[in-house]
């Protein structure tokens, strides 16, 4: 009998990484996860006592030091690079945002490139982030797909002038760039699908309570915590398209598996959403919070904005992927956030 694949997945105690793991365990693989400490392997696997026996880890401190990953991909059958470094306010952008991204990147190519031939498909969770012109802002009528670049360069992005917000933004279309050109001018043995996820919401499985939540149930979470009332201002959105955790983590699944899907880059997008709608939802679906989700002026849908358009096709046509609806990713979103609330 063979032996199940081992999928090794960087950052496995991430929000969208413990989807991934728990799609690729529940198609039959075994996972070997990327973690910073003994410590944070025992965390996850808490979240997953029922898949103690297809489940390991592997112990990379620090993911932008040169040959970080080296042993973790020894004898694994594909790779999910779903760690990236960054995000949050920086001293130094360069330092704290942009390099971190790139190296830990190019960290897990090289090592997959020296020492192990076996690998024949890496999948990087890169983001809107990458396609996103932000200067444009909502850009009415604007098909957004995957043929759209980030138009900021490395120069701006780590630019004295350049926010922490923007730095990210546009260190993740830097670091899928040098992946790209990374197998392209090492001429792999492996090739490359990179996914771009716009917001993403769903179920927080990993979360041990409110006050760790990741910076996407967060943003949801503040819409219905017990600290929101109804004259609360709705917030504006930054971002429009969003997609399901759970849907992200089978378009990995997929893209391993898919043969098509190499050297593809794929937009997971299940389309344009406002706070305003994701409010209307938490009042209507969600007695237990409805007294207090902010009021803002319900089922007025985007508030007049005209949009750009979110083109996911290619998701669907190679990925063979169907999102899930908006009211089904913030309801199942909600009643775990609500669980998470009764954690001490």
């Amino acid at each position: 009998m063979q032996s199940p694949k081992i999928i090794l997945v960087t950052g496995a105690s991430g929000f969208v990484a413990a989807h991934v793991i728990e799609a690729f365990i529940s198609a039959g693989y075994h996972v070997r996860g990327t973690v910073r400490s003994e410590a944070t392997a025992e965390r996850v696997k808490r979240t997953f006592p029922q898949y103690a026996q297809q489940l390991s880890f592997a112990i990379v401190p620090d993911i932008v030091e040169g040959g970080a990953f080296d042993e973790a991909v020894k004898g694994v059958d594909g790779i999910m690079h779903t760690a990236c470094p960054g995000g949050g306010a920086a001293e130094n952008n360069e330092r704290d945002i942009v390099q971190p991204a790139i190296n830990g990147t190019i960290n897990i190519l090289e090592s997959a490139h020296r020492h192990a031939p076996q690998v024949k498909r890496i999948v990087i969770t890169s983001s809107f982030a990458s396609m996103i012109d932000m200067s444009k802002g909502a850009w009415p009528s604007h098909i957004y797909s995957e043929e759209d670049w980030n138009p900021m360069t490395y120069e701006e992005a780590v630019g004295k002038d350049t926010s922490s917000l923007q730095a990210y933004l546009a260190a993740k279309k830097v670091a899928e760039r040098a992946a790209w050109d990374f197998v392209k001018d090492q001429n792999t043995t492996f090739d490359l699908v990179t996914l771009l996820p716009p917001m993403i919401y769903g179920p927080n499985i990993n979360a041990t309570h409110v006050s760790q939540l990741n910076l996407t149930s967060a943003d949801a979470y503040r819409l219905m915590s017990p600290d929101s009332k109804p004259s609360d201002p709705i917030p504006e959105n930054g971002f429009w398209s969003w997609v399901d955790v759970r849907d992200v983590a089978q378009a990995h699944l997929r893209a391993y598996e898919v043969p098509e899907a190499g050297g593809e880059r794929i937009f997971v997008c299940a389309g344009n959403y406002s706070y305003q709608q994701i409010a209307d939802i938490l009042r209507d679906k969600v007695p237990e919070v409805k007294d207090h989700v902010p009021l803002g002026s319900p089922a007025s849908g985007f508030g007049g904005v005209e949009l750009y358009i979110p083109d996911a096709g290619k998701s669907r046509r190679i990925l063979g992927l169907r999102y899930r609806g908006l009211e089904e990713s913030v309801v199942d979103m909600a009643y775990g956030l609500l669980e998470l609330e009764e954690q001490i």
